[in-house]
Formats: structure tokens, C-alpha cells, sequence
């Protein structure tokens, strides 16, 4: 080697060449780690805090990306309010939340699909068993995804639009294409027509709405059921026939819809579905099989209505339990095979590849395929989750609870990246204004407002906790 090469060598490595020809080295400046802040949830049953979180960076087959909206499901308040009975394998404190939407910030080892700045969505993962850990929670404004979770998604898609997708998608991707679940056909852009039909009732739900849209691109024709102000709404997204869940003939309606023709399955999807749906399969031609997204006379209903504890929650979880068994055994004696759908299995079989990478990126970029239902913005901000819980605990129709994320300071010439890319702090938690060191950036100002604002308690959730947020100094 040259001199002069084992020169560049040295500055390269970080070294310098002393006068004596020695090597020594000299510390190299470290990329400045970003600054993550997540809603706590610290103990079973408790209030959300808002505070400092790690940074992780990615592993094998995962990114890092910054959020920008955060989506709330039945699932989030259902873990809080009654985390002794669901996911009691939980670690605390916990950061919650499976839907996100925002931009990658770093790739794993192996990852070839991404790359920093990409924009995407993607299905948190950190609260199933086999994860179990806060890095891989949604509400937060760095999250690490599976990397066959996520897909890319259109520039001229708002971030609070993606957010509505992740779990519900998957919940009606493992529903209609898991071995033992319906296991139909894969969607595509150009489907094939089956000539089956698939039911799917509750279409106007997040999970609905997903499902009749994939049940469509697999090529399979969709009834399916909603109040009436949303059959032009399950329509659009491409069911043939809707019909009103609320009518008390509604089963012997669709049944005679479904005379002379193929059932492919049915899909079962809130409180009340599963015995009119069981009704229709065991009078309809086709496939026996019957799958459903929620538990018959569900739990949820007596989480709304009492906010039970201790015994009396054990009681409703009891309830429950003993209505999903004996539905199970009357509809096996009726012939007909049911499966209740875990919507995050797909993240370790071949579904999740045919739903996030090969179909879903290029269904949106094509305009085939929309993110449904629309948002409910609810504000801005982690501060604003025990709100987004409150709304969503009320009901929703033909709509899903957002909060966002997005940074409202933008880089001049670099609209809609993450100021992180290109070197500059998270400016929720950077107190430093760029007029000068240490100065509270006005946006600060109006956050911290915002959450005394909400820490007041006002609702039926439990007050937000106030933490001071942290200053961090970068040299």
C-alpha cells in the first residue's frame, strides 16, 4: 500500500499518523441519535403517560419508521381496561398501538424493499407474545416494523389515511386467505372472476370495508350487510348487494340471494353476527366454513357498560368465553366449521408477503384499492391518545380514529420528509429553536398547552399524565 493511500486509510479509519510513523486513533463523531418519545401505558389498568423512549434500531428483517399518524383500535382500550384477562403475557410498562403511517428513517440487515424516506404503513406488532416489547408498539414516534408488515405508500396519500389500513387489513387478510380460514384465492389487479360469492357481515367496519375490497380483487363476488345510509358506501368499495343487518328477515333475505349459487364463506364481524351468519352458511351451497373477527356476545359490550374490575370482570371475560364454546359446538353440529381470526398471524406465513408487498403497493399506486374507512383526526400529537380512546369507546361508523403525528415544521425545499433524514432533531422533543441555542420552539409552547388542556380528565378516560419533557443538548 502507498503512503499516500495509507493515508486516506487512516483518516478513513479515523487515525492519525504520528511524527514517529505510529497509528493513533481519534474518536469519530457519532450520528446524533434521535429523540423518541411514546405514550406509556405503565401498569395494568392504568392512565397513559406521555415521556422519553429508546431509540432501537433495526434488526434483521425490520425499519425504523417516524410516525406521522397513529390509528386507535377496540383493541388498544381493551388491553388497557382489562389487560388481566387480554395479553396477560404483556411486559410494563408497555407502549400500545398497532397502526402507523410515516416515513422509514433506517433499514435492517437484509432489508432490500425499503430505504430511508420511503413512505409507508405498516402493522405494529409489539404486543403479540412472540415480540412482547415497546420498540415495536404504535404510539410512539419511532416504531420498528417487520419489514413483510409494511408497504410502501403513494406521495399524494395523507399519512392519516394510510394509518386506517394496518391491522384491519390483516385481520381481513388472515380471514379470507389463511389456510384454515377461508383460504381464498390471492387478490391481484387483474383477478379472475371464481363465481363464488363471499358474505361478509358488518361491511361499513374497518375490518368490513378491508375485506370486501381484498374478497373483490381475489375475484369473488360480495354481499354483505350495514345500515342503510352505508349501502352506497359498501358499494363503492365493491360489494354487489347490501342488506340492512338491523332487519329482522335479513337472513332469509340473503339466503334467497344466495339461492342457485356458490358460497365461498362467510365472515362474521360484531356483536350479533355470528348466528344469522351461521343461519345463512347451513342454508347455502358452497363452502361450510365461518369466520369471525370478534366474540360472540363479546366482552366489549360489558368493558362499555360497567368498566368492571376484579371479580366482576372475571365474570365478564367468564361470560364470554362460555358463549364463544357453545356457538362453536351448535354451529359444528349444524355442519358448519368456524374459526375465530387472529389478525396478526399473517406476520409469520406467506400471507403477509402477498398482502404488503406484492398486492397493496401497487393496488394504491394504481388508485385500485382505498384506504377505508375514512379518518376521524382527532388531534395532534401523543398527548391526544386518551382522547382518540374516549372516541373510538363511543362508536364510530364508516369511519376510524386517527391522531397525527406529523411535525408541523418542514424543511425549506424537502416537503413531507422527516427533518430527522436530513440531520435535524425530532422538534417534538428538540427544545432548541434554529434562531438560537436552548431557545423553546413556539410549537413546544402550544403542545405543552395542549396536553395540561387534556390532563384535566375531562372524559370517561383516564387522565394523561403530565411528564416533563426531556431537553436533550447534541454537540
Amino acid at each position: 500500500m502507498s503512503e499516500t493511500q495509507q493515508s486516506e486509510s487512516g483518516r478513513a479509519g479515523g487515525a492519525d499518523r504520528s511524527s514517529a510513523g505510529t497509528v493513533t486513533s481519534r474518536p469519530v463523531a457519532a450520528r446524533p441519535q434521535p429523540v423518541n418519545t411514546a405514550a406509556w401505558l405503565r401498569k395494568r389498568g392504568g392512565g397513559f403517560e406521555v415521556g422519553p423512549a429508546p431509540y432501537t434500531h433495526p434488526g434483521d428483517n425490520e425499519i425504523v419508521v417516524r410516525n406521522h399518524a397513529v390509528a386507535v383500535n377496540p383493541l388498544d382500550w381493551g388491553i388497557q381496561l382489562a389487560g388481566s384477562f387480554l395479553y396477560r403475557w404483556l411486559k410494563y410498562p408497555a407502549v400500545l398501538g398497532t397502526d402507523v403511517a410515516g416515513d422509514v428513517v433506517e433499514v435492517g440487515p437484509g432489508v432490500t424493499r425499503f430505504r430511508p424516506g420511503d413512505r409507508v404503513l405498516g402493522h405494529a406488532v409489539g404486543v403479540e407474545r412472540d415480540h412482547n416489547r415497546h420498540a415495536e408498539g404504535a404510539f410512539q414516534d419511532y416504531t420498528v416494523l417487520q419489514a413483510n408488515m409494511a408497504a410502501q405508500i403513494p406521495g399524494s396519500m395523507p399519512y392519516e389515511n394510510a394509518a386506517v389500513l394496518p391491522l384491519t387489513l390483516s385481520t381481513a387478510a388472515c380471514a379470507l386467505y389463511e389456510k384454515d380460514c377461508l383460504a381464498l384465492e390471492y387478490p391481484s389487479l387483474s383477478p379472475r372472476p371464481t363465481g363464488q360469492v363471499v358474505l361478509i357481515w358488518g361491511g361499513s367496519t374497518s375490518v368490513g370495508s378491508n375485506a370486501i375490497q381484498l374478497a373483490v380483487a381475489s375475484g369473488y363476488e360480495v354481499i354483505t350487510t350495514c345500515s342503510p345510509r352505508n349501502f352506497d358506501y359498501v358499494k363503492r368499495l365493491g360489494a354487489s348487494q347490501a342488506f340492512d343487518y338491523r332487519s329482522n328477515a335479513v337472513a332469509a333475505e340473503i339466503v334467497r340471494a344466495l339461492r342457485g349459487r356458490k358460497l365461498a364463506g362467510a365472515l362474521a364481524i360484531g356483536d350479533g353476527s355470528h348466528r344469522p351468519c351461521a343461519e345463512i352458511v347451513a342454508a347455502s351451497e358452497g363452502s361450510k366454513t365461518l369466520v369471525f373477527a370478534s366474540v360472540p356476545n363479546g366482552p366489549l359490550d360489558g368493558l362499555l357498560q360497567q368498566r368492571p374490575s376484579g371479580f366482576r370482570l372475571f365474570r365478564v371475560f367468564l361470560g364470554a368465553g362460555l358463549s364463544t364454546v357453545s356457538f362453536m359446538r351448535r354451529s359444528r353440529r349444524q355442519g358448519i366449521r368456524v374459526k375465530m381470526v387472529n389478525g396478526a398471524t399473517l406476520r409469520a406465513n406467506e400471507v403477509s408477503k402477498v398482502v404488503y408487498e406484492d398486492f397493496l403497493p401497487a393496488a394504491l399506486a394504481a388508485g385500485r384499492y382505498q384506504a377505508a374507512p375514512e379518518p376521524r383526526i382527532i388531534g395532534s400529537g401523543l398527548q391526544h391518545i386518551p382522547a382518540a380512546m374516549d372516541a373510538q369507546i363511543k362508536g364510530v361508523s364508516a369511519a376510524k380514529i386517527v391522531v397525527s403525528l406529523s411535525d408541523p415544521r418542514k424543511l425549506p425545499g424537502l416537503p413531507g420528509r422527516c427533518p430527522l433524514i436530513e440531520g435535524v432533531g425530532n422538534q417534538e422533543e428538540d427544545h432548541r429553536d434554529p434562531g438560537g441555542p436552548g431557545q423553546r420552539h413556539p410549537g413546544i409552547v402550544r403542545r405543552r398547552a395542549a396536553r395540561e388542556e387534556l390532563a384535566d380528565g375531562r372524559g370517561g378516560h383516564q387522565p394523561l399524565r403530565r411528564l416533563p419533557p426531556p431537553c436533550p443538548r447534541r454537540g
